[in-house]
């Protein structure tokens, strides 16, 4: 738990970017109505310090209340909830955070990924699996990719796209007994379950939270020699149809069985297009998020796959509407390819929404493709070593049928670690996962943690005693959810969300509002090498070949012998090479010697000759190959006087600054110097700028031109007629 904590000051982890900006355009009269009432409960003296002097320069900011299945230190906050302010509470969200920046003929577009790992029925591998008597299943990952334009900072004006999916285990009633020491242990159905009691408490979150359709990817073996997989195939088909009975037939969950393993042993199919189809379907049917209309482009020149493109279309831009949850035993290796070409499929549709690329498709070997793979392999990786103890075992690589020969022995260590973590370690930290989460609580004269024999009663709460209520057998979804579909509950403007929201006031240049100042922090100092934009992966640095030249754009098919050194897996050269330039930055200037060569060259790491005796012709490369163009060897003459003239400027100005300091002296310091700004503002700074106050000539021969801009000339004095008479005079006489 100590890894892969995200937390933010001013943004909302727990939802996802479509509902913080769907909430950012409810009628805020309403919702400073609703809150004045409750003030007083909530008041600080430190709320409106420096708001009344201001006049209109308040402005107010919403909040929601986050979504507590993915805070993993609720129970810990509710002792200090009520004692302290709400901004002291601080929510963490485990799962994963990557980004990297995507640049399109110089044009940066930013691409997150952020996974959010649920609290509820957390554990490892083997200790949890299915689901509990409140719907939640093991290893719930909400995973969100997130498109923004990082020319544009702003969330009112910038342009953003994101797309969620969802991995879990399936809803059942079930297990697996590690006890027999076997790589791959019986699955037992613990419950029966004829009314899909469980799944239907699942499927009803996912509603409220998503919408509708609610599509199912289930990757489990349909095939087998001895009965494993295919018992939680029966089973949940049998749940997803007695739950579609009463369902509306458009908003009824949608079903895909698929035995990827078996496809991957054939040698006559291949995986990633089957997956690709089945990618392609899915994201039609629930569409994705965008902040923006469809741009004119579009409209003079629609694409057929565009105009299929389900979700729900508002006047502010696209809404996604229901959700793909994909599942296999384990929820990693399959799961994660799958996902994979789904956010494949979907990164075409947002880069085509902004207005990027010209058809909604991406093809395999480009730099934006290499660039999103890396992501979700790091995504898996983190993933799996969360829940299973190891690393992704089968990569994409894998299904492509293209990983080197060296990544089978790989494979094999990865499955001795997960094996060994499944065995040894995973009860400790199931141990410790339920004591933070706060499942269990110590107490005098029960027993310790490690002396229970089962954690099953902490996570199913109905085996400490009989419910009050009874869910239906029919009605099995939460009352108004159905009457929005396919808009999830959670996001439609009705008086229960509201509550969720509270409104405050901040002045508009209040550091905690400031993008520009929390984003570059001008007050601190920093280096460029560690600052995260600029050391971020970048498709140009870490994946365009060197030799590109004629095509840089990062949507044009690579040969495998044109990616770079990072799209096998090798960060330490960049790594090396952000030491390196600390080391130079960093390093004093040595002497300066009349046959030295330049000190602000980033030194080279000079390898023995008997190591290798082949000089890299590389080293140094042409203008022609780096930015496809010659650059001119000799300035012109004009260049040249231009340069020299300045440099007579600066010279003159080191002079003079020399002079001026020997006749100072310390008594008369404050009189020579007179310090005179540079703008004729009388207020000019970040924050405010005031314009310098006209006088009344001025103000009046102003207020003349715009009359005799529209038509009304004024009367001429005396003194125009003498004006224009010697003009006259002087022109023509």
């Amino acid at each position: 738990i100590n890894v892969n904590c995200l937390i933010s000051y001013s943004y909302d982890l727990s939802h996802s970017l479509q509902y913080n900006l769907t909430v950012l355009r409810m009628p805020l009269e309403t919702l400073k109505t609703e809150t004045t009432q409750t003030r007083q409960e909530s008041f600080d003296i430190f709320e409106d310090e420096g708001l009344s002097t201001q006049g209109g320069s308040g402005v107010f900011g919403i909040g929601s209340k986050p979504y507590e299945k993915y805070v993993w230190n609720a129970k810990l906050l509710e002792a200090v909830r009520a004692a302290v302010h709400r901004d002291w509470l601080l929510y963490i969200i485990h799962g994963f955070c990557g980004q990297s920046k995507l640049l399109i003929y110089g044009r940066p577009i930013y691409v997150t990924l952020i996974a959010r790992r649920s609290s509820k029925f957390a554990g490892t591998r083997f200790l949890k699996r299915g689901a509990n008597c409140e719907g939640d299943v093991a290893n719930e990952v909400e995973t969100e990719q997130i498109l923004y334009d990082a020319s544009v900072m702003s969330f009112s004006a910038g342009s953003y796209s994101s797309y969620v999916q969802v991995r879990g285990s399936v809803p059942l009633y079930w297990s697996q007994d590690i006890s027999t020491m076997m790589p791959k242990p019986p699955i037992t159905l613990d419950q029966a379950d004829p009314y899909a009691h469980v799944a239907a408490l699942h499927f009803d979150q996912m509603l409220q939270r998503f919408g509708s359709p609610i599509i199912i990817l289930n990757l489990v073996k349909e095939r087998e020699k001895r009965k494993h997989e295919r018992i939680l195939s029966e089973e949940l088909v049998a749940a997803v149809t007695y739950l579609n009975q009463f369902l509306p037939p458009e908003h009824a969950i949608i079903y895909i069985p698929w035995d990827m393993a078996k496809y991957t042993k054939s040698k006559l199919c291949n995986v990633l297009d089957r997956l690709n189809v089945i990618a392609e379907s899915v994201v039609k049917k629930t569409g994705f998020f965008v902040n923006r209309p469809d741009s004119y482009c579009s409209i003079l020149r629609p694409d057929e796959k565009w105009n299929e493109l389900g979700g729900c279309v508002v006047s502010t831009g696209r809404l996604q509407t229901g959700v793909l949850r994909t599942n296999c035993v384990d929820c990693l290796d399959r799961t994660n390819t799958a996902q994979f070409m789904v956010g494949k499929c979907a990164l075409a549709y947002q880069l085509y929404s902004l207005g990027l690329i010209d058809k909604p498709n991406l093809q395999f070997d480009t730099d934006a493709v290499r660039l999103f793979e890396e992501l979700y392999e790091d995504h898996g990786d983190t993933l799996s070593l969360q829940y299973g103890g190891s690393q992704l075992v089968h990569r994409v690589k894998t299904y492509r049928k293209i990983a080197p020969w060296t990544q089978h022995s790989k494979d094999i260590m990865q499955t001795l670690s997960r094996y060994y973590s499944n065995a040894f370690s995973d009860a400790d930290r199931q141990d410790s996962i339920n004591l933070f989460l706060g499942v269990f609580k110590p107490a005098e004269g029960k027993p310790h943690l490690w002396e229970l024999p089962t954690d099953f009663y902490l996570h199913h709460k109905n085996t400490l005693g009989l419910s009050q209520t009874r869910q239906s057998y029919t009605y099995w979804w939460t009352t108004g959810v159905l009457k929005h579909l396919p808009l999830p509950f959670d996001e439609v403007t009705c008086a229960e969300n509201r509550r969720k929201l509270t409104v405050k006031k901040f002045h508009k240049y209040e550091e905690e509002i400031d993008i520009h100042n929390e984003f570059f922090r001008p007050y601190e100092l920093s280096s460029f090498d560690e600052t995260f934009c600029l050391a971020m992966t970048n498709s140009t640095r870490d994946f365009m070949p060197k030799n590109v030249g004629i095509d840089p754009s990062p949507f044009t098919v690579r040969k495998p012998d044109e990616t770079g050194k990072s799209v096998l897996g090798n960060k330490n050269n960049r790594e090396e090479t952000v030491l390196q330039r600390k080391t130079a930055a960093s390093a004093p200037p040595p002497p300066q010697d009349e046959g030295a060569v330049s000190q602000r060259s980033t030194p080279v790491k000079v390898t023995d000759a008997g190591d290798n005796t082949k000089i890299t012709e590389n080293v140094v490369q042409s203008t022609k190959d780096v930015y496809g163009v010659n650059l001119s060897d000799i300035p012109s003459e004009d260049d040249l006087a231009i340069y020299a003239r300045f440099v007579q400027l600066g010279q003159s100005q080191h002079k003079q600054d020399k002079g001026s300091q020997q006749f100072c002296s310390k008594h008369t310091l404050e009189k020579v110097i007179n310090l005179i700004p540079i703008s004729s503002f009388s207020q000019d700074n970040i924050y405010e700028v005031q314009p310098p106050r006209a006088d009344r000539k001025s103000i009046e021969i102003f207020h003349a031109h715009i009359q005799a801009g529209r038509g009304n000339m004024q009367p001429l004095g005396r003194d125009d007629f003498l004006m224009y008479r010697e003009y006259i005079r002087n022109r023509y006489m």
